[in-house]
């Protein structure tokens, strides 16, 4: 049977077969019952944890404190007592007639957290192997962020990059990008990053903000343990089991956002969610999340120039056209004038220009504003359910589904506008105390979205003629402009004819807001085919769509076994998986490699692109951990292998040790290894986009095309074609000029694609001071990076062998019907390191009263060589938080304050290079709780004051949003 197909099934099967196991249960059951009040006040509490210790068993307390647990424990056992504000306790019970009363006692529970994700285990967070941080559901309640994942921006060492209303990307240390590869994000075990459309989806279609227990964020490699894109770290948000948090829970939240600065009116933001979740015998129970957010997405439409005068690929040889007058102007948010990519500009040769013949002028089409092609709305529907079962008090089986739909924009090689994106995972879960199995499958449809670069080129090519006839009707209108005034083209009436010559050229191009424009675009949105002519656009001399068509599945299979209780010497866990993605092909982004070249975007008569493409791994780690001198001391090693049939077979170890010489002070210093295989996108893409093709870093993309070993770089091609204007002008022939500026040309010589790795060495120090009211925690780390993986523009000289005079001659700019374009997933010939450190302290002072702050540095080091490509490390050297507030001023009143600063930086990307400037927010809110109707009412906004700021180069203008938001918690809850 072929890998791919056994695979499938045994996700398949397992996923059918585990709601089907039964277990014989026997009548032994015993019944324990008792009380729950506030030690303080003696009020009864309500929802507070009930759990036997070492199983899966357990309930909370009803309206009145109480608590009844059926279980098949033998005596004695132990209760754990646990709710949020108060410590933990735990109560053994001797036989049936214990009184099981118990009162809890108030605490400000400052790093007294339980984290799951560094280790795969259990383990207090000042004892965690690595740097890791944890939102719990009070952190997320008390924060002003309008939602609780854009509290995730307030994490020490944090970057969040906000492309969309539904769409923020979280970072940590450095190399940010906003489709992040990089960083892995897991709901409930299940990996967000959507295969082919190459973006997390954590908080597009993760869980409402009634259902999110918890979150914890990793930064820094996590590869040992979890394998795949898990190298700059992660986040695992953790979800309400239905039988510790029952009843009904609504939530409302209205607000308002573009309320000055940022290119849209002000605008109305709302989200609802519900929950109910009902649990029987605390043998059964389930959960159904809905929820709903619309508003008017934030705009990118940052109009300044990437492609100045001063630049080779512009005109710096004519001091007149600079700022808006730049005939190859190449805007932040502008497509359809993409200069630094060679792929929409026309080169007017031949012109006299201040007396000077032979002069030539770079022109760059005139595309379309962002603001003009995406849409203002965007909305974000989600819905899951969950059934869970206990097999007994060792194992809880269970069974979710999720489903969301959601607009919005965001980046990868291009902006992507997407609309009515369907995303959808089952999953099976079998967890026991030591044990966990767990099989899941997601799906994505790309709906009605569209890829924003091709439609502006479209647009441009379908109404305005191609580059051929608009290029000779400029330049018709150009030299007529320098006839009829002053007699002849000169400095003082330059930038007055490239304006005139744009306007006759741009003649019958279509303009925005008019019903032809509109018209047009609804034309290309919907035709899937990027660049070649089409017959469905009536009239238009040459034409593509811009539709993306993208459907895969991801089928996972995993497991973990803690053996511990076997091995008395040691703590010993081991764990494997297994991976399968399956892509249509869609004749644009992905397609079928064994058809031959020219028909591979071409669909077949079933209308198909022809077969399923497939992209698989497998894994298996084990870790062992061991304590010393009573316990001061804790090593951690695991060691990880990875298999994807592509490459070769990776280990990635992990080393560490935890000192604790006392209750309070924690040193920890680790070593690790990281990896990631390229993600779909980068792997086996092949994009059909205007001039330019992207393509993946496997080799046999290359195979027939030739760009790894037999092409030139795109920047070098720049330097070229300005060289040889600059001799044409000076009376040299093309061709003679040409081949004497040979030299400048750079050979690409690409290497096949290989994995990206990393060495990361991490020193840490956690402790807790006066009576636990003072936390201090610092981190510092230095990476190495080896084969990074970017993107390169290189050119083909069609039929031509590189070095070649021949070759020489199809790299003229006049010549581009003698190259072929492609931009190039592949590996950095260099090695990157960076470093960096990050501070955080919590003191609760006085009376509930809480300042914390955290700060953060990441910077990287030069190599004393350029590289084939830019890494962009798209990182602030600082930022910094700090947050104010107590919970409860008085009964039922709460508030809090966060300031947020970063410094300004460059950003460097395939699409946008600029600085980003720096960032200077305040965030607030005011909660008041009405416990009568198990009510609460926060008043709050992020960016009060309206800096209006961009968190990324060609990213949306972010501003001020304000919001009230209404939660009632618990109810019909009996």
């Amino acid at each position: 049977m072929k890998p791919l197909l056994l695979l499938k099934k045994i996700t398949l099967i397992t996923l059918l077969a585990f709601p089907l196991l039964t277990f014989g249960q026997g009548n032994n059951f015993i019944e324990i019952s008792g009380k729950i009040i506030d030690k303080d006040d003696k009020t009864t509490l309500p929802g507070v944890s009930v759990l036997i210790k070492g199983t899966v068993a357990g309930t909370i307390t009803d309206n009145d404190g109480s608590f009844k647990l059926r279980s098949k424990a033998k005596y004695p056992f132990t209760l754990v007592i646990s709710s949020i504000g108060f410590k933990t306790q735990e109560f053994e019970v001797q036989n049936p007639g214990s009184n099981i009363n118990i009162e809890l006692v108030t605490q400000t529970q400052l790093a007294q957290e339980i984290v799951v994700t560094a280790s795969r285990v259990e383990e207090s967070i000042l004892k965690s192997p690595v740097a890791i941080a944890k939102l719990d559901i009070r952190a997320i309640r008390d924060s002003p962020s309008p939602s609780f994942y854009d509290a995730l921006e307030n994490v020490k060492g944090v970057q969040m990059t906000t492309s969309s209303l539904t769409f923020k990307i979280p970072n940590t240390r450095g190399f940010n990008i906003p489709s992040n590869y990089r960083f892995m994000q897991l709901v409930d075990g299940i990996d967000m990053q959507a295969a082919t459309l190459g973006v997390p989806l954590g908080n597009a279609i993760g869980p409402t903000e009634l259902d999110i227990a918890s979150v914890e964020i990793t930064p820094g490699a996590a590869s040992a343990l979890y394998g795949l894109n898990a190298i700059n770290g992660m986040s695992n948000l953790l979800t309400k089991s239905p039988f510790f948090y029952q009843g009904l829970s609504v939530y409302q939240k209205t607000g308002v956002n573009h309320v000055g600065g940022t290119g849209r009116d002000a605008s109305i933001l709302t989200e609802t969610a519900i929950r109910y979740a009902k649990a029987f015998n605390n043998k059964f129970a389930f959960k159904v999340n809905f929820s709903y957010m619309r508003g008017t997405d934030w705009l990118a439409d940052t109009r300044l120039d990437q492609n100045p005068n001063n630049l080779k690929s512009a005109n710096p040889s004519f001091s007149a056209l600079n700022g808006a007058n730049n005939a190859a102007f190449d805007g932040w948010n502008k497509y359809g004038d993409d200069v630094l990519a060679g792929s929409n500009t026309v080169s007017v040769s031949g012109l006299n220009i201040n007396g000077k013949p032979n002069q030539t002028l770079n022109v760059a089409r005139t595309g379309y504003w962002e603001r003009d092609l995406v849409n203002p709305n965007v909305d974000n529907l989600k819905f899951d359910a969950a059934v869970h079962y206990r097999i007994s008090d060792k194992a809880e089986l269970s069974y979710s589904y999720r489903i969301g739909k959601m607009d919005g924009v965001f980046q990868r090689g291009n902006k992507i506008q997407l609309d009515n994106v369907i995303i959808q995972n089952h999953k099976v879960e079998l967890k026991g105390a030591d044990f966990l199995v767990r099989a899941y499958t997601s799906s994505e449809n790309s709906g009605d979205s569209y890829n924003v670069k091709p439609l502006a080129d479209n647009m441009d090519l379908s109404t305005g003629g191609n580059a051929t006839v608009w290029g000779a009707a400029y330049k018709t209108a150009l030299n007529q402009y320098g006839v009829n005034n002053g007699g002849g083209l000169t400095d003082a009436n330059l930038a007055a004819a490239t304006a005139y010559a744009r306007g006759v050229a741009d003649a019958n191009r279509a303009v925005p807001g008019t019903k032809a424009f509109n018209d047009q675009k609804a034309l290309i949105i919907g035709i899937n085919n990027w660049d070649i002519k089409s017959a469905a656009i009536p009239d238009a001399p040459v034409s593509g769509g811009a539709a993306l068509v993208q459907k895969s599945h991801l089928y996972h299979v995993e497991g973990q076994w803690d053996l511990s209780k076997y091995t008395k010497a040691f703590d010993m866990l081991i764990g494997g998986d297994a991976r399968l993605y399956e892509i249509t092909p869609d004749g644009n982004s992905f397609v079928d490699f064994s058809r031959p070249i020219a028909d591979r975007g071409k669909p077949l008569e079933d209308g198909s692109f022809g077969k399923n493409i497939a992209y698989k791994k497998i894994g298996a780690f084990t870790q062992l951990t061991k304590t010393f001198f009573a316990d001061k001391l804790k090593i951690f090693g695991s060691l990880r292998f990875d298999y994807n049939p592509e490459f070769k077979p990776i280990l990635t170890p992990r080393v560490a040790a935890v000192y604790s010489p006392d209750k309070s002070n924690n040193f920890r210093f680790t070593y690790q290894q990281g990896y990631r295989f390229p993600g779909l996108f980068e792997a086996l893409s092949y994009v059909n986009n205007g001039r330019v093709k992207r393509v993946g870093s496997l080799p046999y993309i290359n195979e027939g095309l030739g760009y790894l070993d037999n092409s030139y770089t795109r920047a070098s091609g720049v330097i070229f074609n300005a060289a040889v204007n600059t001799a044409v002008a000076a009376g040299a022939t093309r061709n003679d000029a040409a081949l004497a500026n040979r030299n400048l040309l750079v050979k690409a010589q690409l290497d096949k694609g290989r994995p990206e790795g990393i060495h990361s060495y991490e020193f840490g120090y956690k402790s807790v001071f006066l009576n636990n009211t003072l936390v201090l925690d610092f981190d510092a780390y230095t990476n190495t990076y080896d084969g990074f993986l970017g993107q390169v523009q290189v050119d083909v000289p069609h039929g031509q062998t590189v070095g070649s005079d021949a070759a020489v001659l199809a790299m003229l700019d006049a010549n581009r019907d003698s190259q072929d374009r492609y931009r190039v997933y592949t590996n950095a010939k260099n090695k990157y390191t960076n470093y960096g450190s990050a501070l955080g302290v919590t003191y609760n002072f006085y009376k509930g009263f809480t300042v914390s702050g955290n700060t953060s540095f990441n910077k990287i080091k030069s190599n004393a060589t350029a590289d084939i490509f830019v890494t962009g490390f798209n990182t602030p050297e600082w930022t910094t938080n700090i947050q104010f507030g107590n919970r409860q001023i008085t009964k039922n009143l709460g508030f809090s304050v966060v300031h947020r600063w970063q410094k300004k930086f460059l950003w460097e990307s395939p699409l946008v290079n600029g600085y980003v400037r720096a960032i200077h927010t305040f965030d607030a809110q005011v909660t008041y709780k009405v416990p009568t109707i198990k009510g609460t009412v926060k008043v709050g906004g992020s960016d009060i004051f309206n800096n209006n700021y961009i968190q990324y180069a060609g990213g949306p203008t972010l501003g001020g949003l304000y919001y009230v938001a209404i939660t009632f918690d618990g109810l019909l809850n009996h």
